[in-house]
């Protein structure tokens, strides 16, 4: 394994070198949350493929594809599909509003009274997302090093805190160009091909495993649609997500650029299921489905090739948990802490503002580190964070951009009573119950449209100026545009 060591020895040292390299460029505010507001497509698209497709998608994908046949491709598949509706129709105007978080947006919309109480959904959800990510690498590291689980989220937390301390949105960007071209060699190119031909090719597969494997819904059609609310309505609301499109040089890389990296999720969605497949058939009685993916790597693959898809497997961990911990960071500084001290902070001052935010990655890593150390069940921390979010912060957020008779009590009524229906009703359902996202979305967009009814409408004043930020009318977006970073 000598060689394989080396190769994901050079590319931890080179995520540290990239985190070196980013905090040179990362002089203000603006740098250092959304890499300036200027990347251009070919940068934007792989990294918000990059931050999209963690661990979940990766070593989750493979186990499902075990698992259920081609049909496993479906959660991913939504992921896709959600990145693609984000990117058609919400992207451009969500990059022109010029904002640093969605609880902004809200304040925006609503005129300042909605942000607390979503920043702190927003902050819990991206938390755990961030958690869920760092407890991965637990995982790969026992493949590669038969390390200790608590060492392990140690070393591979303690790497992606200090890239993303030291350079912060820049850092992360450069560092998930780089893990965005080693999945797509490490999983698509090599990994892809040489799992199916070691388990004999798609004829073969088809007469070893029965007809479901095969089946496009053999999955469960409540289960797609479960999928589809949870992650393809992710995908239209998360910090994690928005904070990419921020970084953004202009509409058209918002939308273009993303619909490329919603094509590419939907390719990688089907990859992994098919990869799942082939493990099936060359190791038919794993004790878990997310076995899989570490198991084929670790017997089929020849040495070299072994290291650089478990580096894959790595990037996809390190750029979901790096992109989490940033936009962690950014909502509990931005959204929860400035407001708590009365004192919201519009200015793009270099030290004051970067030296903050630095401060709050650094707090926010140290404390996805220990919960993840803390943590057993991942499953159930990452159903928890997506259903407080698509339950409380979908309805207000879509709402806010498509119906203007909204108003801001209306949107506290969707955050607060979709929040407590998802909470009360994991209690009695069961935390992985589908229920909860159910009637806790249903519960969201009644209180939604019956408070703002009754509620006097947003004032008229508020929703000109919203409207001048939607069409990119602001001191900012009037300013001369910076040269689109490729």
């Amino acid at each position: 394994m000598a060689v394989d060591y080396t190769v994901i020895v050079i590319y931890l040292a080179g995520m540290l070198a990239m985190g070196w390299w980013g905090m040179r460029r990362a002089r203000s505010k603006s740098d250092f949350l959304v890499a300036g507001r200027r990347l251009g497509p070919t940068m934007y698209s792989g990294t918000m493929a990059a931050i999209v497709l963690g661990g979940a998608s990766t070593i989750g994908g493979v186990g499902l594809g075990y698992q259920y046949g081609l049909s496993g491709a479906w959660m991913v598949f939504t992921i896709g599909l959600g990145l693609l509706a984000l990117s058609v129709f919400f992207s451009a105007r969500i990059a022109r509003l010029k904002v640093y978080t969605v609880s902004e947006m809200l304040d925006l919309r609503y005129g300042g009274r909605a942000g607390l109480i979503s920043g702190v959904v927003m902050w819990a959800y991206t938390l755990m997302l961030a958690v869920t990510s760092t407890i991965a690498y637990a995982t790969i590291f026992d493949v590669l090093f038969d390390m200790n689980r608590t060492v392990a989220i140690i070393l591979g937390g303690s790497i992606v805190v200090a890239y993303s301390t030291l350079g912060g949105m820049w850092s992360i960007t450069l560092t998930d160009m780089v893990q965005f071209v080693v999945k797509t060699i490490g999983v698509l190119l090599l990994l892809l091909p040489i799992a199916v031909v070691k388990a004999g090719g798609f004829s073969e597969m088809k007469a070893k495993l029965p007809t479901s494997y095969f089946d496009p819904l053999g999955i469960g059609g409540e289960t797609i649609f479960t999928y589809v609310l949870i992650y393809t309505f992710g995908m239209l609301i998360g910090q994690d997500i928005w904070q990419r499109v921020f970084t953004a040089g202009s509409d058209r890389t918002a939308k273009w650029g993303g619909t490329v990296a919603g094509t590419y999720c939907l390719v990688y969605a089907l990859a992994g299921a098919v990869i799942g497949t082939a493990a099936k058939v060359l190791y038919p009685k794993l004790g878990s489905p997310d076995d899989a993916f570490a198991t084929i790597v670790k017997d089929e693959l020849p040495v070299g090739v072994r290291g650089l898809v478990l580096a894959a497997a790595l990037a996809a961990v390190m750029s979901t948990s790096s992109g989490a911990l940033i936009a962690c960071a950014t909502v509990a500084n931005n959204d929860i802490w400035s407001r708590l001290r009365g004192a919201v902070r519009r200015s793009d001052e270099p030290h004051d503002e970067v030296r903050g935010n630095r401060a709050f990655i650094l707090v926010m890593g140290l404390a996805v580190i220990g919960t993840a150390i803390a943590l057993n069940n991942v499953v159930e921390a990452l159903t928890v964070a997506y259903n407080l979010l698509v339950g409380g912060l979908l309805v207000p957020i879509l709402g806010g951009l498509l119906w203007k008779r909204g108003t801001a009590q209306g949107a506290l009524a969707s955050v607060v009573v979709g929040g407590l229906a998802v909470v009360g009703l994991m209690a009695g359902y069961g935390i992985l119950a589908n229920e909860p996202v159910y009637y806790g979305l249903l519960s969201s967009l009644v209180a939604y449209v019956a408070v703002s009814l009754a509620t006097p409408a947003t004032d008229a004043a508020v929703l000109a100026a919203w409207r001048e930020r939607l069409a990119g009318r602001t001191p900012e977006a009037a300013a001369e545009p910076v040269p689109a970073a490729q």
